[in-house]
């Protein structure tokens, strides 16, 4: 149960994160809603915040992790201190390189970026702008990620799992305090993009001091270490980065029809929120704690820990994803449709959401079965599978967007990417002995989906039927999605004490300490 505590700090505080961040795409809908230059600005967002999901939650979680806690496990601090100050003098070069010529070659990237912005030579320009302003944070994302593996080799979760809600802090206050409308309010958003960059870094920086870890530039060099983290991290990032790549690729497409981009990264939002909450949590602690057990040679208690994380995120994912396919509608808008975002949005943004719910159940799965390949060394194989997915997602995806289904087709395309890319991690695992479902697991699983689908059949009826019908006559929709989403929280509960997909004495057990 020590996953399970160390999971609930990291998701209490990425709970924390996506909350604020729910916050704030709550406001950017009010105040730009889903056109021209909210596709520019998410736009000019999402290319840096790709890397800082790559970094954070895939490269240095892949390959950084297992080597720096290798050191410190084996040869001390000391060692563990000088590799992690290689790495950092490497990192910093390569990705300032990487920025500034991002910023110099950005009108011409931008036409990868946002293809659909060249028939508007305003709204390219802008994005543009947007951009160049926003990249500075893949810098400062880069050092933040390396920073934040440094305290996870350490046991030390909480800080790292917190720096993002500065982000959100930052923008909410752009938001709601700032008098702009519009291209100016965009170009305040992108600034204070970099300017929470900055104050992300610095809190982490502070954060690794106190562990006793003194970082230092020095002229980079390729060191057997760093060369290593080079040879396992790219593929790595390619490997646990998979899900955003795919993103990226729909996202670009997307500009092509007006709004679309808007429609996708609302949808996106939202089923981020227990992606990030499950998944991205236990794949953070799942990394070093699993890494710790094969060092020790404890290979039944890396495959029991396996297990145990599946059936834990699976407990915490599947509700949300059945609630998020059964009343997208109610959700979308009792969050979002205010002022400048319309019904048309929400109608829109509900679509995808339901067909991003369908893959979500994927996207955590992939982030669980990945570090039983990361904790080996083996990032190569993740990378295989990732490139297929991206194969597939682009193919699918091109095929539905100018077919029938346009942008929904992009969504469509990522879910179905997603299962491709879970089905192949999981059977290659078992296949090499490498993880095994006990019979534990066989006996949870259904009893969860059986909780879900209990759930799930109260969601429709309340939803038509239920008392909070009353707040959204008196204008107070989101008083009624609270109430709707707690009612269906604790019939899940019920539901999954009644079948024994829970047992109250292990989740009591689980939040005593050692």
């Amino acid at each position: 149960m020590r996953l399970l505590r160390s999971t609930a700090v990291v998701g209490v505080f990425t709970m924390a994160s996506r909350v604020l961040g729910l916050v704030r795409e709550m406001l950017l809908a009010r105040t730009l809603g889903a056109g021209p230059v909210t596709d520019a600005f998410l736009t000019a967002f999402q290319f840096p915040n790709l890397f800082r999901r790559i970094f954070a939650e895939g490269a240095f979680n892949s390959a950084f992790v297992p080597l720096f806690a290798g050191k410190l496990e084996a040869d001390g601090q000391d060692e563990a201190r000088k590799f992690a100050r290689e790495v950092l003098s490497m990192l910093f070069t390569a990705m300032l390189i990487l920025v500034v010529g991002a910023q110099i070659f950005m009108p011409w990237l931008m036409y990868l970026l946002g293809p659909g912005f060249v028939s508007n030579p305003d709204l390219f320009a802008l994005a543009v702008l947007l951009t160049i302003i926003t990249m500075p944070y893949l810098l400062m994302m880069s050092i933040s990620a390396m920073l934040a593996g440094i305290l996870n080799s350490h046991g030390r979760f909480a800080a790292a799992a917190a720096a993002p809600v500065l982000l959100n802090i930052t923008l909410i206050a752009i938001l709601f305090f700032a008098d702009a409308r519009g291209e100016m309010l965009a170009r305040y958003l992108a600034i204070g993009i970099t300017v929470s960059g900055i104050a992300q870094t610095a809190w982490l920086w502070a954060a690794v001091r106190a562990t006793g870890i003194g970082l230092s530039l020095q002229l980079p060099r390729l060191t057997p270490g760093t060369k290593r983290l080079i040879m396992l991290g790219i593929p790595g990032a390619i490997a646990a980065g998979v899900t955003q790549i795919n993103i990226l690729v729909t996202s670009s497409i997307a500009t092509l029809e007006a709004g679309a981009r808007s429609w996708l990264y609302y949808a996106d939002r939202l089923y981020q929120l227990p992606l990030g909450v499950v998944g991205i949590a236990m794949g953070v602690v799942l990394l070093p704690t699993l890494t710790k057990r094969l060092r020790a040679d404890d290979s039944v208690g890396a495959r029991n820990l396996m297990n145990r994380a599946l059936e834990v995120s699976m407990a915490l994912t599947l509700p949300a994803a059945a609630a998020l396919a059964t009343i997208p509608e109610f959700i979308v808008s009792g969050l979002y449709e205010y002022d400048a975002f319309t019904t048309q949005d929400t109608e829109y943004v509900a679509q995808a959401l339901r067909a991003f719910a369908f893959g979500l159940p994927a996207f955590v799965l992939i982030k669980v079965l990945s570090p039983g390949f990361f904790a080996r060394e083996d990032t190569l194989t993740p990378m295989r599978f990732a490139t297929v997915g991206v194969v597939i997602n682009l193919a699918l995806g091109l095929g539905l967007f100018f077919g029938p289904l346009g942008f929904l087709g992009l969504a469509i395309a990522t879910s179905t990417a997603g299962w491709v890319n879970t089905v192949l991690l999981g059977l290659t695992l078992h296949r090499r002995g490498l993880f095994e479902p006990d019979r534990r697991l066989a006996g949870r699983l259904p009893r969860i989906l059986l909780a879900t689908a209990v759930m799930s059949a109260f969601l429709l009826f309340a939803v038509a039927n239920g008392p909070w019908i009353i707040a959204q006559s008196f204008g107070m929709p989101f008083l009624a999605l609270a109430l709707v989403c707690g009612a269906g929280a604790a019939v899940f509960g019920l539901a999954a004490i009644g079948t024994g997909a829970l047992r109250i004495s292990e989740v009591m057990g689980s939040l005593k300490r050692s």
